[in-house]
């Protein structure tokens, strides 16, 4: 027995049950996959709508884009902020701290420096704002 092959055909693969397939797989992973979310965030701090002018009888440490810390002009190590601040509190009749900072310091120096103010004997310490700098 002979075939012929017709000549008005054209053989092909038929496409469709491999686009199937392939939109399957593509869904199967989509599901199955864990979206990481980036923790990198642009924030940028606000004012507090309820800030304050600062007393001038308040005892202000600053910290610069650096890190370094100062009272009074002059350039303080952390661990010498206890006894700067507690110095100057003994003289005044407010027990409260101003920590003036950039925005770009990192949070653990914040915390060094308010810790080591409350230390000190500090009743209350507060971050300056953008409002209360003024």
């Amino acid at each position: 027995m002979k075939f012929r092959k017709k000549r008005n055909e054209e053989m092909g693969v038929d496409m469709s049950p491999l686009i199937d397939m392939v939109f399957i797989l593509l869904i199967f992973f989509m599901v199955s996959s864990t979206f990481v979310k980036d923790m990198k965030l642009d924030l940028t701090r606000p004012g507090a709508s309820s800030a304050q002018k600062a007393s001038s009888k308040v005892a202000r440490v600053y910290i610069d884009k650096a890190g370094e810390t100062y009272i009074d002009g002059q350039s303080v190590k952390v661990w010498a902020i206890q006894g700067k601040i507690r110095d100057m509190l003994r003289t005044s009749t407010e027990k409260t701290v101003l920590v003036i900072t950039d925005e770009s310091v990192a949070v653990e120096r914040l915390i060094e420096v308010v810790d080591q103010c409350k230390m000190a004997g500090a009743n209350d310490v507060a971050v300056a704002t953008e409002k209360e700098v003024g």
